[in-house]
């Protein structure tokens, strides 16, 4: 990875579309920092396409859609979007919910296995996938316990992906990269040309490979064993990293600091 300071100019001049992981990228111990909520309002106002991609669950997301200065959410690692059409908010679903038995059977099996980890307390709130918490409200534990929990998950014929917090577990193909790239080709008429991604964890993994300009938080050196890393990393961890980035990000397209508000 990259200093994100030894970027060329002409790489931001091409962005169009900006994706962003939110826990952990945005976020800073758990909260959105003043400075990167400030600088979603900032991009937004610049023109620029804003999406949350994220691991987060479906109640989130809507709120998040309807509230928060961006154009739309990918949430559960891909399994569905929210995106915002004026005043209304359109909703995809890649592929039907599981059932709650099997989401239920899944649960039981796990925390058998992982007694001292706890199922996520936003579960309630999702519609597709299963989240154990390994890192938010329990623990910290290990990223080898993660990666012992997505394994359990793998082993049932789930698909799994360790977050900075979490490990997700769904029923399907999907990823945040597949339906995120469908979203820009469907509603935006626009490719990964045009996107830049901001992420801080493995389940990003996938973004980081399709966006144009992909880049880390600083945190994101807390996983040296990505499966496709970013091309940059920020000086600076999460919510100040963001920061970092979209000030970089404005200055090269020509916005100060007032303009990105006119």
């Amino acid at each position: 990875m990259k200093s994100l300071s030894s970027i060329a100019a002409d790489r931001l001049k091409d962005v169009r579309v900006v994706a962003f992981d939110i826990d952990d990228t945005i976020t800073t111990e758990g909260r959105v920092t003043a400075d990167a909520y400030r600088s979603l309002w900032q991009l937004q106002s610049a023109g620029l396409v804003l999406l949350a991609v994220t691991g987060r669950p479906a109640g989130w997301c809507d709120l998040i859609a309807r509230a928060w200065p961006v154009d739309g959410v990918v949430g559960e690692n891909g399994a569905f979007a929210y995106l915002r059409k004026g005043r209304e908010i359109h909703r995809f679903d890649v592929a039907p919910p599981p059932t709650s038995v099997e989401l239920k059977q899944m649960e039981d099996g796990l925390l058998q296995q992982f007694p001292d980890l706890a199922l996520a307390s936003d579960q309630f709130c999702r519609r597709f996938d299963l989240a154990i918490d390994f890192a938010e409200e329990v623990g910290p534990f290990s990223l080898s316990v993660a990666e012992a929990v997505k394994k359990a998950f793998e082993k049932e014929g789930w698909t799994a992906k360790v977050s900075s917090i979490h490990v997700n577990g769904w029923k399907g193909a999907w990823d945040k990269a597949s339906t995120l790239s469908s979203c820009l080709a469907d509603h935006y008429q626009l490719g990964p040309e045009h996107l830049a991604y901001v992420g801080d964890s493995p389940n990003d993994a996938p973004m980081f490979a399709l966006a144009a300009l992909s880049v880390g938080v600083a945190n994101i050196q807390d996983f040296p064993a990505l499966e496709t890393p970013p091309e940059f990393v920020t000086r600076t961890p999460q919510g100040a990293g963001f920061s970092e980035f979209a000030q970089l990000l404005l200055r090269a397209q020509g916005f100060t600091f007032d303009k990105a508000f006119d």
